[in-house]
């Protein structure tokens, strides 16, 4: 039976890094609840090919190529989707990058380039989809964590840093907009089947590890977030605000 509250017809959503991997499966699943997408992505031939796939299935698509770390293209993008009437009701902070080095071995440059490409980016999308869902009295954001949200592991210091922040940012959007009508969530997605794990899949200790510490013996595929996407995107989550829900196959929950 239909449920309307998890009905997205008449919304439009802007997904960051929807031309593959999870952002991907995100932008289909919300095209899939009725929402019109606006797909966003760095290479040209690559968010044509996702747009052009998504329109064969029937879907209403939109691009907005940018990088999530250039203000200037930000700003730009927002101003062409007012200049084209279109009104982003529902925004996905998921664009994101991983880069592995310890500490002590670890450039300052790399350093800035992951926190500018999964926290800034977040925060400066935020304000400016905010500024224009504040006097319209609704939207969405859901931001994309981590189980690095909550918890570091070696190596990684710089992802760990972003999407904690992730975590405190999506509560500090909480404190400010929640009074307009605007919900502002996050999912922390586990160990997914995507291409920035592939390595991590292949290697044979580290695949081990993780399917025996997943309580669900199994790494995550992509599509198994767009229910709660959808969820958080929806008249469902009206009254959630400030919370973040893991994705991973219970692998926050235990020892």
């Amino acid at each position: 039976m239909h449920n309307p509250l998890f009905d997205l017809s008449g919304r439009t959503a802007l997904i960051t890094g929807s031309s593959r991997g999870l952002g991907r499966a995100m932008a289909e699943g919300l095209a899939q609840a009725g929402a019109a997408v606006v797909l966003n992505g760095a290479d040209a031939t690559r968010l044509e090919a996702a747009a052009a796939a998504l329109r064969e299935a029937g879907h209403r698509v939109h691009t907005a190529r940018f990088d999530v770390t250039d203000e200037a293209a930000i700003l730009a993008a927002f101003a062409d989707l007012d200049a084209q009437g279109i009104e982003i009701d529902i925004l996905v902070n998921n664009a994101g990058i991983q880069f592995r080095r310890p500490m002590v071995e670890l450039a300052t440059a790399d350093w800035r380039r992951v926190i500018e490409t999964n926290l800034t980016s977040a925060f400066v999308l935020g304000r400016e989809a905010a500024k224009r869902m504040i006097p319209r009295g609704h939207g969405k954001i859901v931001n994309i964590g981590s189980l690095t949200s909550e918890a570091a592991r070696a190596t990684v210091a710089p992802y760990t840093a972003a999407k904690g922040g992730i975590k405190m940012l999506t509560r500090s959007m909480t404190a400010e907009w929640a009074v307009h009508g605007i919900q502002a969530n996050a999912v922390g997605p586990g160990y997914m089947l995507t291409e920035m794990n592939t390595a991590l899949v292949e290697n044979k200790e580290f695949n081990a590890w993780v399917i025996g510490r997943t309580p669900a013996r199994r790494w995550g595929r992509p599509e198994e977030l767009i229910g709660t996407v959808v969820f958080l995107a929806s008249a469902a989550s009206d009254y959630v605000n400030g919370q973040i829900i893991y994705v991973d196959g219970g692998m926050m929950g235990v020892l």
